[in-house]
């Protein structure tokens, strides 16, 4: 009796080779898949930074936030930008919270901002991003934003300087470099590899606001090619 073979399924033989196939083949696509998904989040959180600095430019220039009452428009927080927390207020000239609802409308960057952990931080697309604004200090150092108060940073400095970090939430899984952009539009990229003087990873583990600066001040010169604060070398994102 001759047996149907097409009716046999496969032999062990033929499924080792199967399965040998697909690991080569596997072996091959996963890295080329997770090197692709890890260039889509860094390009992603640039095009985050740059929407960001437009919505900056936005917002300083409407004076939506006057917290001094001087006529100048000063730069904001993601809750503020996205409309998620109450805008900066003057009260009798001095820095202040706004009152509950008192939001920009409509806001200048998608509402999806205004979600802000308790790290003053936002994760969107695998990537980590936090805003500084600066305190009253002859060298002003970068006051973080706190989602539901905390320190105010200063009226007057907040109408010419900003900065912002971007990071991967889980460094050569969701991305690899570390971001910086600032109130000139300056975008700068460091590798963020392991070796790294400071590596950056998690939504507790960015950038100190100087890390991408020749010294610890916002006003001060950035570290365009050469080393920051924090050790590491910034370069321009073209």
């Amino acid at each position: 009796m001759i047996r149907n073979r097409n009716k046999a399924g496969f032999t062990l033989i033929e499924l080792m080779i199967v399965v040998a196939i697909i690991a080569i083949i596997a072996s091959i696509a996963i890295p080329r898949l997770m090197s692709a998904r890890l260039s889509a989040n860094e390009s992603a959180a640039v095009a985050t930074l740059r929407s960001l600095s437009s919505a900056q430019a936005q917002l300083q220039s409407s004076s939506a936030i006057d917290s001094d009452a001087d006529g100048g428009g000063e730069y904001g927080y993601f809750g503020e930008l996205a409309g998620a927390d109450p805008l900066r207020i003057s009260a009798a000239g001095v820095p202040a919270v706004g009152a509950a609802g008192d939001i920009l409308t409509p806001p200048v960057l998608s509402t999806a901002f205004g979600n802000v952990d308790a790290n003053g931080v936002v994760t969107r697309s695998g990537y980590c991003f936090q805003i500084y604004l600066p305190d009253g200090a002859a060298a002003p150092a970068g006051v973080v934003e706190v989602a539901g108060g905390g320190a105010l940073p200063d009226a007057d400095n907040c109408e010419i300087l900003w900065c912002a970090y971007a990071w991967p939430a889980q460094v050569q899984n969701t991305g690899n470099r570390a971001f910086f952009i600032n109130q000139e539009g300056d975008l700068l990229s460091t590798p963020n590899r392991a070796t790294a003087a400071v590596q950056y990873s998690t939504s507790g583990g960015g950038p100190a606001f100087s890390a991408a600066y020749t010294v610890a001040d916002m006003s001060s010169p950035i570290a365009v090619g050469a080393a920051g604060v924090d050790g590491n070398t910034w370069v321009p994102v073209q």
